[in-house]
């Protein structure tokens, strides 16, 4: 990877189009042979962009949205804040998303965002950080594992149409 065309920066409002694309189009291609067709093909860039602004106008700025700029143009993205569990926010870290633009997977997109975010939640005194990720999902799985990631054992029911694709808690030592 070329450092030199890679930033690494804080979300803007204006990024929100972006992101949503990159968020939806991540899905359906990364999720392509694990959660049904009708449920990707759904997927609305528009209305996921109106989600991401809603969120950030009224965020209070305990989740942070990072965006990875490659030569000046957004290409990834990452969310992260207090680990919840149901609703309630703990004292842990939660990696919330990590989407790359699919025509730019290869890159080290992903891995700079993910370091960025395990560093700024290091830095605010956080001891673990947790993730969530499809348990047929290998990629990512194998992604995160390389990362310093590790399973735990818990697992989370999400359905897709109807169809039941389960995630897994991923979990991560900080600041050792």
């Amino acid at each position: 990877m070329d450092d030199d065309r890679l930033l690494i920066r804080p979300m803007t409002l204006a990024d929100c189009d972006r992101v949503a694309e990159i968020r939806v189009r991540g899905w359906q291609s990364a999720y392509q042979d694990l959660i049904p067709r009708s449920y990707l093909d759904a997927m609305s860039v528009t209305r996921d962009a109106e989600r991401h602004r809603t969120r950030f106008v009224q965020g209070d700025g305990s989740v942070v949205n990072l965006v990875a700029e490659w030569d000046g143009e957004v290409r990834g993205w990452a969310c992260h804040g207090p680990y919840r569990d149901g609703e309630v926010r703990t004292a842990d870290a939660e990696l919330y998303a990590v989407y790359v633009d699919p025509r730019h997977y290869g890159r080290g997109i992903g891995n700079a965002l993910l370091l960025e975010a395990l560093w700024n939640r290091t830095a605010l005194g956080h001891d673990r950080m947790y993730l969530w990720v499809l348990r047929d999902n290998s990629r990512a799985r194998r992604f995160y594992e390389r990362a310093g990631f590790a399973a735990d054992g818990t697992e989370e029911p999400f359905e897709a149409d109807g169809v039941p694709v389960p995630e897994g808690r991923y979990v991560r030592a900080l600041g050792t």
